[in-house]
């Protein structure tokens, strides 16, 4: 079981939210995380924001919040993906998923409703709840998550269900979320902004007699904390994350559980209506031919379609919220850099490299960094890394691989050849080491066979260096960091001696000379390329 805290809005009262979490740790024993929905920033004044922002105080608990809901509060969520508010607490980002080490998968949507454009940044569209959708509902894997979280509640919550209180579910709350909701079907939906609480009895989220069992939701309001009343602000629960569920056990009726609330006859209609259709892309227009040997691509399925007569359809990459220059789905791609395409990720040579096979391992699909990759993905970019370090050693090299998680959007992997004749790889290491000192970047040795995941949490910024020896560096991004780092320190004196070649934007070449080296690139790799049949 994770334990977790789900907390209402906390309008800047930050020490009575976590004195009572202090309390509850006390007595109940620790708990995971701490999800705070609603408005976590109040229109008070700033004093004690400052404390833990400054670091002089800190939240007893991995915290994790939603972001704006109106104006005055936009400042303090400068990054739209996310980022780190203070130690301890994190901003999830306008609108994604999140999972937990657990495996505890958490979608998460900013902000309040808005049909208007453009939308205000403290605002999700019908465009954003369809994308979130589209993102996670559209494989035929997809049953559910486990936490939803939004500040509005959805419209008609209160169908079929116990009493709502003062709130009047018809009028109030947001219709996009109810879609959202029926859509993703979570174990938990948590919101707030109503000021007041409301554990709904669980419902539903199959038809009966029509369609197998499937998990019950529970939709939960919280207050505001520290209100007077005494209304219930805090609320605590344990879940097994559904992916390390037994099936029988995770569709288990209570006894208490209602029909659901979105499906009500003609309702169902308004609520729908608002709703763009998710958009389904052929997931084939991922694997468009590099080579013109096409009969000896594999298929996308990663299996000769011809052997059996109903391929099974490849799971759906992620989607990107908006334009991404390495989706390899997306028109922004620079395509004749891409030299090797797998069933989950692709290799494309570096724009402007520190040498001409300075190559990157990307997703197919969109992931921030590798701390999100699901394990399939995890596989391929490890099936990667050893083919190519075999490749490079048998052209006398040795390669470094390093992952920057801070003001990216895609995950890119860059592995970098250093010749065998240039240093040892302890001389890496001690580059890096010693150049983190110089500009007080603490990076930290970690075992050689532990997995980043363990270390880094979703969301968290984070530099990482592997060296062909297995051996791992690592630093947990605070603030700022040097965007370059990685290749000032490969293009130093010490190591590849090309200092001038430290910023990319110095290294670009002509498209043509990129092509050249593409193509070289690809007929160099095909001996060692696994994507092609056996």
């Amino acid at each position: 079981y994770r334990h977790n805290l789900a907390c209402g809005d906390v309008e800047g009262k930050f020490d009575i939210l976590f004195s009572r979490v202090r309390a509850i740790q006390k007595k109940s024993g620790n708990f995971d995380l701490l999800l705070c929905v609603g408005n976590f920033f109040g229109s008070t004044p700033d004093a004690e924001w400052e404390e833990y922002k400054t670091g002089i105080k800190k939240a007893p608990i991995q915290t994790y919040v939603l972001g704006a809901n109106n104006q005055e509060t936009v400042k303090y969520f400068q990054d739209a993906d996310g980022c780190e508010l203070a130690e301890n607490i994190t901003y999830l980002g306008r609108k994604g998923i999140f999972t937990g080490s657990s495996g505890l998968q958490i979608v998460y949507l900013s902000g309040t409703e808005s049909l208007n454009e453009p939308v205000p940044s403290y605002n999700f569209s019908p465009k954003d709840v369809s994308s979130l959708r589209t993102m996670l509902c559209t494989t035929s894997q997809f049953k559910g998550v486990d936490i939803l979280l939004t500040s509005p509640w959805p419209k008609y919550v209160g169908n079929f269900g116990n009493s709502s209180g003062e709130v009047d579910t018809k009028k109030c709350g947001s219709a996009l979320v109810s879609s959202l909701a029926m859509g993703l079907k979570p174990r938990y939906h948590f919101a707030a902004l109503e000021k007041t609480y409301y554990e709904r009895l669980p419902y539903r989220n199959h038809i009966v007699l029509q369609e197998n069992a499937q998990h019950a939701t529970r939709f939960i309001a919280l207050a505001n904390v520290g209100n007077p009343e005494k209304k219930k602000y805090l609320y605590a629960f344990s879940i097994v994350p559904m992916k390390l569920m037994d099936a029988a056990e995770l569709v288990k009726q209570p006894p208490d559980v209602t029909e659901n609330p979105y499906r009500k006859s003609g309702q169902e209609a308004s609520i729908g209506k608002q709703i763009p259709a998710p958009v389904e892309e052929s997931a084939c227009q991922f694997f468009f031919d590099l080579n013109e040997k096409q009969g000896r691509k594999r298929s996308s399925t990663g299996r000769d379609s011809k052997s059996s007569p109903h391929p099974k359809q490849p799971r759906k990459p992620p989607q990107p919220p908006g334009p991404c220059w390495f989706c390899l789905a997306s028109p922004e791609v620079e395509k004749h850099l891409v030299v090797n395409i797998g069933t989950h990720c692709y290799l494309a040579l570096a724009k402007g490299g520190l040498s001409d096979d300075h190559v990157l391992i990307l997703p197919i699909g969109h992931y921030q960094s590798v701390v999100e990759l699901s394990a399939e993905v995890v596989e391929e970019v490890e099936k990667y890394k050893a083919t190519l370090r075999r490749f490079f050693k048998s052209r006398g090299k040795r390669c470094v691989v390093f992952e920057r998680n801070y003001k990216s959007h895609h995950l890119q992997l860059q592995v970098i050849p250093v010749p065998v004749s240039c240093c040892a790889t302890g001389d890496i290491k001690d580059a890096f080491i010693t150049q983190a000192q110089e500009q007080q970047i603490e990076l930290l040795e970690i075992p050689e066979h532990s997995d980043i995941k363990q270390i880094a949490q979703p969301g968290t910024a984070y530099f990482y260096v592997e060296l062909d020896t297995g051996e791992k560096l690592f630093h947990r991004i605070k603030k700022n960091f040097p965007l370059q780092f990685g290749r000032e320190v490969l293009a130093s004196e010490a190591i590849l001696n090309i200092p001038g070649k430290s910023d990319w934007r110095q290294c670009q070449i002509s498209k043509e000379d990129e092509e050249t080296l593409a193509r070289r690139f690809r007929k160099d790799f095909e001996p060692y390329d696994f994507t092609l049949d056996d």
